[in-house]
């Protein structure tokens, strides 16, 4: 497992396949990796689903309402929701969005994104300026490959768990 520099601002996600150690950039994006810690101490992420996997591009998850695959999955509805609280504004900086990046899902509108996010496959700098990148994966990329594809996934995969490293 990489070195963990800052356990406050590291989510581990577990997936079936293994652990994916994420490292958040709060001088970069403040609210939106406060925001992420927030819905993982509060159990949010637990359990949701991978509703939109697109090879060669990214795996989306984080519909807290609608994604939740243990209360009240509907397949048809994961990405539409959010959490119950303010979506978060855009956060845009110079950072690209580079493979292993996490980056805020958000509808059209910048200031929209909530609780959402996606992983990116590969270097997909055509979202740049465009996405809030608010972190990075610095272990556990090949479990995000192995990630089932679709739009949405037949059987779709899920976070077992979400957890801040100060927390595990």
């Amino acid at each position: 497992m990489a070195e963990i520099k800052d356990p406050e601002n590291t989510i581990i996600i577990e997936l079936k396949y293994g652990n994916v150690v994420i490292e958040l950039l709060p001088d970069v994006a403040p609210q939106h990796s406060a925001r992420m810690k927030e819905l993982a101490r509060g159990g949010e992420y637990d359990n949701v689903a991978f509703h939109r996997v697109i090879d060669g591009f990214m795996a989306q998850t984080g519909d807290v309402q609608h994604g939740d695959m243990e209360d009240g999955f509907n397949i048809r509805m994961a990405g539409t929701g959010g959490s119950s609280l303010p979506n978060v504004p855009a956060e845009f900086s110079k950072l690209p969005h580079d493979r292993g990046t996490l980056g805020a899902a958000r509808s059209a509108n910048p200031d929209s994104a909530n609780s959402q996010f996606f992983i990116n496959f590969k270097d997909n700098h055509f979202l740049n300026g465009q996405y809030t990148v608010y972190g990075r994966v610095i272990d556990g990329m090949e479990h995000v490959d192995a990630i089932v594809r679709g739009e949405p996934p037949a059987s779709p995969d899920r976070m077992i768990s979400v957890k801040v490293a100060a927390d595990a």
